[in-house]
């Protein structure tokens, strides 16, 4: 394709009027003055043929790295067509594995923070039957006490009252 435009563009250099029919203007390599104005022209008709129709080819992949971007094809190449097609499905699947790990890593995330906070949960609950323990201990102390001072409390009244009969 480039072969054939440089050709063209070889013979209009060399011979102008040799394309005139098809539309193309030449491009002369004769020295102008410079106090005469110069027009330059040329035309896109033989264009069509060389550029494809813009559903042809998809667009860009953005989202993916320069490297990876598929290569515009030969369009006179029935096989290069192919492998443009080819590269642009894989290219497509690349994306698509691509959103489908980024899914996954955001699940794991999610996953991750969830085995976390349950690890909290299970350990806040595991110092909270240790600080029950110990409060169940202190209680049965404080009851032991308390019922010791009741009796004691009472053994006193016991002397009291006696005493004062024995006055």
């Amino acid at each position: 394709m480039v072969d054939s435009k440089q050709r063209r563009l070889h013979r209009n250099l060399e011979d102008p009027g040799e394309d005139q029919g098809s539309g193309a203007h030449m491009i002369s390599t004769a020295r102008v003055p410079a106090d005469k104005p110069v027009r330059i022209a040329f035309s896109l008709d033989n264009a069509s043929d060389e550029t494809p129709p813009e559903d042809a080819i998809p667009l860009v992949f953005p989202e993916l790295d320069q490297q990876l971007q598929p290569l515009p094809p030969c369009h006179d190449s029935p096989e290069s067509m192919q492998v443009f097609r080819q590269h642009c499905q894989i290219a497509e699947e690349y994306n698509e594995v691509k959103k489908e790990i980024a899914l996954l890593e955001e699940r794991k995330k999610e996953l991750i923070a969830k085995l976390d906070q349950a690890e909290k949960e299970k350990g806040d609950a595991a110092q909270l039957a240790r600080e029950f323990e110990v409060l169940m201990e202190e209680n049965r102390a404080l009851k032991l006490a308390q019922s010791q001072c009741v009796e004691q409390l009472e053994k006193l009244r016991i002397q009291y009252q006696k005493r004062q009969g024995s006055s």
